[in-house]
């Protein structure tokens, strides 16, 4: 029988699970079967392609529990998709006439390698489902195990995404020192922007770790430093609609009673109606290489500003995205438990050659399982019912109240 030999690589965003992540599959399998070779492809996909790889030595796995400590990746991260061939001839990584998924299994066979870890967001793990497919139907056995890896939390039908918990309390901390802005100036509007395309929970769950690590404040009142100060007065998600003339109207009246406003904005709030804007007005809008609009281009919290600015009579207006200060952390405690049971897992299912992404699926009454890929997508909304997300919003708009 041959030696099994594992790979592991890390794609898309950051976010604060791929190094303790990354730590966590090399001491596992340090742990349980040693004498695995481990190597690590640098950037993703795009070390695949281009053969660059880093072999994992005796004293990196003997530190590897170091990794839980940092952010970021130790491996490096990019976004490559495998079946987009011309975006991949354009950045240099296969020739023309090459097709990417014969070169990446190409080079997965000639290393030898018979697992491979993805650790990234459903693009990643789908790219990987591709990969494995292709294999499978060109005679080359390779087990595939993914670990979700997202800060929107925004993975069908996984329950909580690796990385999403930490991201939230991280942004919640940064807003904590931005909201003091509201005291530099009369008439000031502070617009927290948090990242989540598609999905709003990033942002509420910010806005709810926020509001616990401020609620409990004790203040000297009659001070501008006060309760007041530590409000947010709009949550504004994806999955959510308002209008624009009502809301303005609604927070101008909190601007004239205490002299600021704080919203809350997810980077995807609105963003289909603000492409569809710009493409009608002939604008060319930029995607990366999965079709998706590059949401730095669109900059929905500065569209809220323009919008809002006016209408409630601010006198200054700014806007502070958390985005990469979060995905950039450690992992907190709450997410090194779920790394753990999910790596643990993630060994255990490709020793059986069981392929697939391991996560609490929903659809099995919240099972931590390994998840076929088929049944993989991204794009999942948040939902608006959940209790906590009610409760929350009680506190918007209004004074916190003590607990």
């Amino acid at each position: 029988m041959a030696k099994q030999k594992v790979a592991m690589l890390t794609a898309g965003g950051l976010a604060p699970c791929l190094s303790s992540a990354v730590g966590g599959l090399i001491g596992r399998y340090t742990d349980v079967v040693p004498e695995l070779d481990i190597i690590a492809y640098r950037s993703g996909y795009q070390g695949v392609l281009l053969g660059d790889r880093i072999d994992i030595t005796p004293d990196m796995r003997e530190k590897a529990h170091l990794l839980h400590r940092y952010g970021g990746s130790p491996i490096g991260n990019s976004r490559v998709k495998l079946t987009n061939t011309a975006d991949c001839v354009k950045r240099g990584l296969v020739k023309e006439g090459e097709n990417p998924l014969r070169v990446a299994a190409d080079r997965l066979a000639a290393d030898g390698v018979t697992i491979l870890h993805t650790i990234g967001g459903d693009d990643t793990n789908t790219t990987a489902a591709d990969l494995a497919a292709y294999l499978g139907a060109n005679g080359y056995n390779l087990t595939v195990v993914g670990l979700p890896k997202t800060v929107d939390n925004d993975v069908v039908p996984i329950r909580q995404s690796l990385g999403a918990w930490t991201a939230a309390e991280v942004g919640a901390h940064f807003f904590d020192n931005v909201s003091n802005e509201q005291s530099a100036a009369p008439r000031t509007l502070v617009i927290h922007e948090v990242m989540g395309r598609h999905c709003g929970w990033l942002t509420a769950a910010t806005a709810r770790a926020y509001i616990q690590k401020t609620k409990d404040n004790e203040y000297v009142e009659g001070f501008m430093m006060n309760t007041a100060l530590k409000n947010i007065d709009g949550v504004y998600l994806p999955e959510t609609a308002f209008d624009l003339e009502r809301e303005a109207e609604r927070l101008k009246a909190i601007m004239d009673q205490r002299g600021f406003v704080t919203l809350f904005v997810s980077e995807g709030a609105g963003l289909d109606a603000i492409v569809a804007e710009r493409e009608a007005a002939g604008e060319t809008v930029k995607r990366d290489a999965f079709g998706h609009v590059k949401i730095d281009s669109i900059n929905v919290g500065n569209w809220f500003q323009k919008q809002f600015a006016g209408l409630i009579g601010a006198e200054r207006s700014m806007v502070q995205k958390s985005g990469y200060f979060a995905r950039s952390a450690p992992a907190n405690p709450d997410d090194l438990r779920l790394i753990q049971s999910m790596v643990d897992l993630a060994v255990e299912s490709a020793l059986n050659k069981v392929s697939g992404v391991t996560g609490h699926d929903e659809d099995q009454n919240g099972k931590l399982r390994t998840i076929e890929f088929p049944r993989i997508k991204g794009g999942k909304h948040f939902d608006l019912s959940a209790k906590w997300f009610a409760e929350m919003m009680d506190f918007v708009g209004q004074p916190y109240q003590a607990a």
